[in-house]
């Protein structure tokens, strides 16, 4: 088996190095996060101390890193991938980024002949841990096909969406429906709690029709119990809002609620809560209306 590559030791690539592991794979590990390294060696994957060194010694690499910012540093810049990767070596970056970085990033590759394509997932830290991610990908037919035996392992399903950027297109889409999603639960937990009903009795009732969403059946019972602890951080999610409001500019497309979540989101990054899990949109909701979202006591 090939020895996998792996920058961005995160809430999210943790989990995702150790499943490659479990599916024997040998791996070389990279962080800025000393500790975060150290981990990965404890769970038996080799450490590199730079972005070109993991490139060295191996010939697929897996970059899972916060923005795009990161990612034209983690390959582009100085130390970077490119400094040490060989003609036809594959990056596999499974960030969730703007596509149109995706895009830039792959040209630079492609113009040292290596290879470049995106493979952004969705499902949060519950769902890296378990290796049952959804994952978007933008590549050719043939690089889809060297790539997707390594990603069944973290994922249970895999997409070819389009060519390089589509993945992160996707995942914009996804991120779209999620955050809305979010917002609603919290506005129809908040105005049951308001008229006095169990938000927890009001969720099993309208779980199992229309209503229901793999979304609804995650998030309503983090609020209505007042955990907040992050599987997926707010202030990430305003960043994968903001790179769709972007690219909807770009592509001078009206993104309404969009618009609206997003700013919901930088006023609770404003009030000290960028580190909570996403499920705190509600908290917002909750504070405009003076209502918690709690089970009657």
């Amino acid at each position: 088996m090939a020895t996998i590559g792996f920058i961005g030791l995160g809430i999210m690539g943790r989990p995702m190095l150790a499943n490659l592991l479990k599916a024997g794979y040998q791996a070389v590990a990279y962080d800025c996060n000393a500790a975060a390294v150290a981990a990965a060696v404890t769970a038996g994957a080799e450490a590199a101390t730079s972005n070109a060194e993991v490139a060295r010694k191996a010939s697929i690499l897996i970059t899972m890193l916060p923005d795009g910012p990161q990612v034209e540093e983690a390959v582009l810049g100085a130390g970077g991938v490119l400094e040490g990767a060989a003609a036809g070596t594959l990056i596999i970056d499974m960030s969730s980024i703007n596509p149109l970085i995706s895009q830039k990033v792959a040209a630079a590759c492609a113009a040292k002949g290596v290879d470049f394509i995106d493979a952004p997932v969705s499902g949060g830290e519950p769902k890296a841990i378990d290796g049952s991610l959804a994952i978007m990908v933008g590549a050719s037919d043939a690089l889809f096909a060297k790539a997707e035996p390594i990603l069944r392992n973290m994922g249970s399903t895999v997409t070819l969406t389009g060519p390089v950027g589509a993945g992160n297109i996707t995942k914009l889409a996804n991120q779209i429906i999620v955050a809305v999603n979010i917002a609603a639960v919290g506005e129809a937990l908040t105005l049951s709690s308001a008229c006095g009903l169990d938000p927890e009795v009001v969720f099993n009732a309208i779980k199992g029709g229309l209503a229901g969403s793999t979304v609804l059946n995650a998030k309503a019972p983090m609020i209505f119990n007042r955990n907040f602890k992050a599987g997926f951080k707010i202030k990430l999610h305003q960043k994968d809002l903001r790179n769709a409001l972007q690219t909807a500019e770009a592509k001078q497309c009206f993104l309404p609620l969009t618009s609206q979540v997003q700013q919901i989101l930088l006023s609770l990054m404003g009030e000290g809560k960028g580190e909570l899990d996403h499920s705190a949109i509600a908290t917002f909701i909750e504070a405009a209306s003076h209502v918690e979202i709690k089970k009657p006591e």
